[in-house]
């Protein structure tokens, strides 16, 4: 059987990816609005929003909607990004129609009851508190922010506890009747599934959602910099990034590429340079993040204070040699990392419903394995010199430093090595 899309008349489109051998399935619903898509006055809203659809709706309580999907052995749950918010389940293949129901119902019926909203506002904020005692996670929201001012993509997707606090039951139930559209919304199942079942149940479920509201999307706009706080911690955590690729980038899977021979494994450059010679911290990787119109190159390191002013160096040092130095092996070797890691993955229902969805919302369409795994084997060494080239000269870095930072080198030192 082969993966199916239809487009329904209200313009939602509903995909399937059947693997028969499977008792389960895994279905959801992927939003075209995330964190990029919000005023400064809104700045948290979609996610918000995103725990108030779990909390009643006109026909199921907050504890109905848990007991619900709980009685059938199902799981069921949602995430917030930049870009797009899911809800997802995972259920028995005679459960799916329940699923199904469950996901229609709290994206189209739900009452944002203001008891509820209060008491999860305070559920959020002590989210919000959660991120910012714990370094690793909140660095990466002072880089986005330092790299994209003043601007939705470098918001935090949480929003600032005053901002939580502060949003009223007309002003969420309105975000989502302008935002949660029907053609920027796509119903991804696979597992013990069938299309045209799948079909008639997006047809009964689903044909309450607007057709037109608002599209909000800020052109991204680059900056870079340096965020440093000092902390009283035992490592220094650091993150450097320089400006990425879209996802629609003609090098998007070179850089892929060479994100994972910089910093994507044991064997990868960053690791055995950083890690395995010099022993300058524990963990050490690199990763590319894309966007729509923009993307940010990364690596981070944790590491002592000691070590802060070596290890920065050696970091900025590596990438800069990636632009003249990549061997065939190194490519060979990143280019079955990255296809089992594509391969892997699919043998999850969970995770091929989710990358269909996320396609769909930005491609339009569905792109086979096979596809993919053409276009990483044609990614060549001069190819990812000259992606890294692109990369790393003459850019400004953003720098993101927390911890114990006394001895991190300075902006101005680490930024002349790009130049």
């Amino acid at each position: 059987m082969d993966l199916k899309v239809s487009t329904l008349k209200n313009g939602m489109r509903v995909v399937t990816d059947p693997m028969p051998h499977l008792e389960t399935a895994a279905v959801g619903v992927w939003v075209n609005t995330g964190a990029r898509h919000e005023t400064p006055a809104e700045n948290g809203i979609s996610h918000v929003l995103e725990h108030m659809a779990f909390k009643g709706t006109e026909k199921r309580s907050a504890l109905d909607i848990a007991e619900s999907i709980e009685a059938v052995g199902g799981h069921l749950n949602a995430y917030t990004s930049r870009d797009q918010t899911a809800y997802y389940a995972r259920v028995l293949k005679d459960d799916v129609s329940l699923a199904t129901d469950i996901l229609g119902d709290i994206l189209q019926h739900s009452t944002f009851d203001e008891e509820e909203l209060s008491r999860e506002k305070e559920v959020i904020v002590q989210e919000i508190g959660q991120t910012n005692d714990t370094p690793d996670d909140v660095i990466f929201d002072h880089l986005q922010e330092t790299a994209f001012p003043d601007q939705a993509v470098g918001r935090s997707i949480l929003g600032t506890s005053e901002g939580v606090r502060g949003f009223e039951r007309e002003t969420i139930a309105s975000y989502m009747k302008n935002r949660y559209l029907a053609p920027k919304m796509v119903l991804s199942s696979s597992g013990a599934v069938d299309h045209d079942e799948m079909v008639a149940l997006a047809e009964e479920k689903f044909s309450s959602l607007e057709i037109a509201g608002e599209t909000l999307l800020e052109q991204a706009r680059y900056q870079g910099g340096e965020y440093r706080e000092e902390r009283d911690l035992e490592q220094v955590h650091l993150a450097i990034s320089v400006p990425g690729l879209s996802y629609t980038d003609k090098d998007f899977y070179a850089v892929q590429i060479l994100s994972g021979l910089l910093g994507g494994g044991m064997s990868s450059r960053l690791f055995q340079e950083v890690r395995e010679k010099r022993g300058l911290c524990y963990s050490v990787f690199a990763f590319s993040s894309s966007f729509e119109d923009t993307g940010l190159f990364t690596v981070y390191a944790g590491t002592g204070q000691d070590q802060i002013a070596e290890l920065s160096g050696v970091i900025t040092e590596e990438l800069i040699k990636s632009t003249a130095d990549i061997s065939e092996s190194e490519i060979l070797k990143a280019r079955a990392q990255h296809k089992a890691g594509l391969l892997m993955g699919l043998e999850s229902p969970a995770a091929r419903c989710e990358v269909h969805a996320r396609q769909m919302l930005i491609y339009g369409r569905t792109i086979p394995a096979a596809e993919i795994t053409e276009e990483i084997d044609a990614v060549t060494a001069e190819q990812v010199k000259q992606v890294a080239s692109r990369l790393f000269t003459n850019v400004t870095p953003t720098i993101a430093g927390l911890g114990p930072i006394k001895n991190l080198e300075s902006f101005d030192k680490i930024a002349a090595r790009f130049n």
